[in-house]
């Protein structure tokens, strides 16, 4: 993965993608990014405490990745709740520099395609999990370029995702906060190579598919049954979109959230304490696989917070796309619902589960995708 964010090169922004509705054929599919949710990589670094690992905890630290979020993004941001709920932006990158060209040609801008805003409870007993559509139309701020140190100017109707190309994590971050009135206590990145290194390191993921799956673009074949899929696998599923559900990217968000939940239940037995060569190799994975903020940019940071998310189960998660419905103007974009996307954000700043009446009329959370898996 890049050494840093910054290191990302964005001089050649690449053209818009379609969330709406499924391409006509011969139409230029566009690449997904790798997945994560804190909940499991976090889960990594958490058995690290009591492992008696000493001095390779220096090791390990240098493996980590951070930007400071707070000196770029300075004062002019939402209140801490300061309530000992937490909440964290998670971002999938599609960079393709460095390991990532295996998975397609460096295009000179990365863009941030898969975002969950993660909130864990005050009493670290169960998380809500907003994911939010990569092209939802947005009211971008006014950012810094991370590449540049330019102003960018704010801009109506922007892309999401188009946030992190423009001014990398700090204007993703100001972004999220902008929409959702919630200061983001932590941010965690992951791009292709390391999520496809971690899976690898856990074993690969079971997971039991109710219908094939066969899609060209992200080179994936499952029949239906039960399959232990290894990284590439595990990467090719969470990018698979027009061979599930309607084929659209509000599908693919079903598919990859119920493959978080597959996940982390099988964090819970992987018998990591059995085997310190194992243990060790998964959190070599971890801290390279991953950049944080500068509050999480320690080994020891990063297991104290884990440590706090170690009992959460995939049943104490409840994962919601951000309402939204089709932009009239553009079916290939989609407009936040806001009044139920205020509903969203009002629970999660007041520390209560999502209401369901607040994704009832939603264009997300639709269709059979995430029944796919099981």
């Amino acid at each position: 993965m890049p050494d840093h964010p910054s290191d990302i090169s964005r001089t050649s922004p690449r053209r818009a993608r379609a969330v709406g509705r499924r391409r006509k054929r011969g139409e230029r599919r566009p690449r997904r990014t790798a997945l994560i949710v804190s909940a499991w990589v976090l889960a990594a670094a958490a058995v690290l405490g009591g492992a008696g690992f000493g001095y390779l905890y220096f090791q390990l630290n240098g493996n980590l990745s951070s930007v400071d979020i707070d000196a770029k993004l300075g004062g002019d941001r939402p209140d801490d709740a300061d309530d000992g709920s937490q909440d964290v932006l998670v971002l999938g990158s599609d960079s393709r520099s460095g390991a990532n060209g295996a998975y397609g040609a460096d295009e000179g801008a990365a863009r941030a395609d898969t975002a969950m805003v993660v909130h864990v409870d005050k009493g670290r007993t169960s998380a809500s999990v907003v994911s939010i559509p990569r092209d939802t139309l947005v009211e971008r701020p006014a950012c810094t370029s991370d590449t540049t140190g330019d102003p960018v100017a704010a801009e109506r109707r922007a892309m999401f995702n188009t946030a992190y190309e423009v001014g990398g994590p700090a204007c993703a971050v100001k972004t999220v906060e902008s929409m959702s009135g919630i200061r983001m206590d932590h941010y965690v990145e992951v791009d292709f190579d390391g999520f496809t290194r971690l899976i690898d390191e856990l074993g690969g993921v079971e997971i039991t598919t109710a219908s094939a799956i066969h899609d060209a673009n992200s080179r994936l074949d499952l029949e239906p049954g039960t399959h232990t899929l290894d990284g590439k696998q595990s990467l090719g599923l969470v990018r698979t979109r027009e061979s599930v559900g309607d084929g659209s990217d509000l599908g693919r968000i079903q598919l990859q959230q119920a493959f978080v939940k597959a996940l982390m239940r099988q964090t819970k037995d992987v018998g990591l304490f059995s085997s310190p060569k194992k243990l060790y190799g998964l959190a070599d994975s971890a801290t390279r696989a991953v950049t944080t903020d500068a509050g999480l940019a320690s080994v020891s940071r990063l297991t104290a917070f884990a440590n706090g998310l170690k009992g959460l189960d995939a049943a104490d998660v409840r994962m919601v796309t951000l309402p939204v419905e089709y932009d009239p103007a553009d079916p290939n974009r989609v407009l936040p619902q806001e009044k139920a996307a205020r509903q969203v954000w009002a629970a999660l700043r007041n520390d209560r589960p999502v209401p369901a009446s607040a994704t009832e009329d939603s264009a997300g959370d639709k269709g059979d995708a995430g029944n796919i898996l099981r």
